[in-house]
């Protein structure tokens, strides 16, 4: 599945193509890429033709663009969404689901295809709302404008995720004095930070030497900086690199795969040599997927109550 540095990629391709843009036609191909849209406040269609995209923004995995009509456009990818640039009369992408015709004043005329093979991903227009802080709804590279605060109703339960100028260390530390879970477990969980998956959780957890089932509540203040220290170490090694790719389908919006997957560590690794110590890497069993660990360098901790 895609993840945060997969869909800040797309979101920081998407921007400066689609900011500006006019939607002057919308194509639905696929219904079922629409069962996040709430057919009671409108048409999917009638909703985008003729209004103007005003940025594009991003909290955890999910994206949005703000429109002219003060609401959004929102995408999740799922598990193998694409959000692709394309010129004019392009037809090589298969499993093509919706299309947009933009006029980019800067551009010219543009197609927005969302490719999905498994279905799993949605576009919907959504209700803006007031964030609860009163800060910025999500991550947007360029400086916004009214819509600066405010996010859409589908995505305000997501918490910040940790590269959001906005996210707070000092929050995040005190949630997980209070969650005896494995801190796997915790960082997982898009209610206490988002953007976080498997793959970068495993990552940061052995560039921290932490093993996946210590207790968040077990660890000092010294040690959830750390964490979050190398958390976005690893999400910025992967955005500079365009994402961890491992097959066609995670690309950005020029078709492009990403090359952290060559960077690894842990994750896919078992029975690798650890790069730190030499110990054979280890996955087992984790919440119907896997976690991968260094069993010398990621020991169990014992318990400080």
């Amino acid at each position: 599945m895609p993840e945060l540095p997969e869909v800040e990629v797309v979101r920081a391709g998407l921007e400066p193509a689609v900011t500006g843009a006019v939607i002057a036609g919308v194509e639905v191909f696929e219904t079922r890429s629409l069962r996040r849209h709430d057919h009671t406040a409108g048409g999917f269609v009638e909703q985008l033709e003729g209004r103007t995209i005003l940025g594009a923004a991003r909290r955890g995995k999910f994206l949005w663009m703000p429109l002219s009509s003060g609401r959004a456009l929102v995408t999740h990818l799922g598990m193998s969404g694409q959000v692709l640039l394309r010129d004019p009369g392009h037809t090589g992408d298969g499993l093509l689901r919706i299309r947009m015709h933009l006029d980019q004043p800067s551009y010219g005329e543009v197609w927005l295809h969302f490719v999905d093979q498994r279905i799993f991903g949605s576009m919907s227009v959504d209700a803006l709302v007031p964030t609860s802080d009163g800060l910025p709804g999500g991550y947007s590279g360029a400086a916004s404008g009214d819509w600066d605060d405010l996010i859409p109703s589908q995505v305000a339960h997501i918490a910040r995720d940790p590269i959001d100028p906005a996210f707070s260390d000092d929050g995040f530390r005190d949630i997980l004095a209070r969650k005896a879970s494995g801190i796997k477990r915790v960082l997982l969980d898009q209610g206490v930070v988002s953007g976080i998956g498997n793959i970068y959780a495993d990552e940061a957890l052995w560039a921290a030497r932490l093993h996946y089932e210590q207790p968040a509540d077990s660890l000092s203040t010294v040690t959830v900086r750390r964490l979050l220290a190398e958390v976005r170490r690893v999400l910025g090694k992967a955005l500079a690199e365009g994402g961890t790719s491992f097959d066609a389908q995670y690309v950005n919006v020029n078709g492009a795969s990403g090359y952290f997957a060559h960077s690894l560590n842990v994750y896919g690794q078992q029975g690798r040599p650890c790069p730190r110590c030499g110990t054979p890497v280890v996955r087992e069993s984790f919440m119907n997927r896997g976690s991968h660990f260094c069993p010398r360098c990621q020991r169990l901790r014992a318990l400080r109550r």
